[in-house]
């Protein structure tokens, strides 16, 4: 019987602690954009968006929607003391100027090396870049949130990315439903396994070799 995997949301959960207090991040569509609901109340980050706004807050309850407050994916905002709105270039600017310090963004596909693809599924012939090559390249930090593997069960972390690729080398941690996985340049770190799992079930759905940290733990918050 295969071990249970991890809800999207404790992935989310745990992405939550690598932002650093005060720190300026973008999240991406998806899972990414669960983050925001899970910053402890005595942290603060400060959240941009491509579409142009700075400093908002977790997703806007359904009374409180307001189809003017949204993110660039669509979702509705909570809006915080201090939010900003400005016009989208300005918004790319701040990307690629470097002023983001961390990323949050799916994947389709990452490599043992940090490339990243998550804009075409080839076989679907579609796709949409939106700011993920902007963020990839221009945030200081690129942190990947999604499932380890596809519904069929495809491998996602793999040797070398096969669909068009996002940027190459710029990510440095993978955290999925079963493990949280360290990008370096010695190859792709183990570092914590969902509970009940081990690192060999790990390796067996990961298609690179996995170097297993000497301190490998249970993912835990």
């Amino acid at each position: 019987m295969a071990e249970e995997r991890l809800p999207r949301e404790v992935i989310a959960m745990r992405v939550a602690q690598e932002l650093p207090d005060g720190g300026y991040v973008n999240l991406g569509i998806g899972i990414p954009t669960l983050v925001s609901q899970f910053i402890p109340d005595d942290r603060t980050v400060i959240y941009h968006s491509e579409n142009g706004v700075l400093n908002y807050g977790p997703m806007a309850a359904e009374d409180e929607q307001d189809i003017d407050l949204i993110n660039a994916g669509g979702q509705f905002l909570a809006p915080v003391l201090g939010m900003a709105f400005f016009h989208s270039a300005e918004a790319f600017a701040m990307i690629r100027g470097g002023h983001i310090d961390v990323t949050v963004l799916g994947a389709l596909q990452v490599s043992e090396n940090g490339d990243l693809a998550n804009w075409m599924v080839p076989s679907r012939g579609i796709g949409n870049i939106g700011g993920a090559m902007d963020l990839a390249a221009g945030a200081r930090r690129v942190i990947i949130a999604m499932e380890h593997t596809t519904p069929k069960g495809d491998f996602k972390i793999v040797q070398d990315c096969t669909f068009p690729l996002t940027a190459k080398q710029c990510v440095s941690l993978i955290c999925t439903d079963v493990a949280v996985i360290s990008v370096t340049s010695d190859g792709l770190v183990l570092d914590e396994v969902a509970p009940g799992w081990t690192a060999d079930e790990v390796q067996a759905i990961t298609e690179p070799t996995l170097k297993v940290s000497q301190r490998l733990r249970e993912i835990a918050f």
